[in-house]
């Protein structure tokens, strides 16, 4: 998970340039970044990990810190499809 903590650090980083803030820091709660950035982390997950952020998972739970969207991403990342039935 340190990997998608790290690429997920850099990419807000790159947004929010010269701020400083932790893994575990409320992004949303301490104004950081809004809810139109919130489209482009949806989308960075989705391009960069490979997975679908489907409407179930957009809980803000999910995307308060780095830390939550690490979690996050392990979660999907090991989601098994449920079978067809015919």
């Amino acid at each position: 998970m340190t990997d998608a903590r790290d690429r997920i650090h850099a990419f807000v980083s790159g947004h929010l340039q010269s701020v400083a803030f932790a893994d575990e820091d409320d992004l949303f709660g301490d104004g950081l970044v809004n809810s139109l950035f919130a489209m482009q982390l949806v989308m960075f997950l989705e391009q960069d990990f490979g997975i679908e952020v489907t409407n179930d998972d957009l809980d803000m739970d999910n995307f308060r810190s780095i830390a939550a969207m690490a979690a996050f991403v392990a979660r999907k990342r090991i989601e098994v499809p449920a079978l067809a039935t015919s």
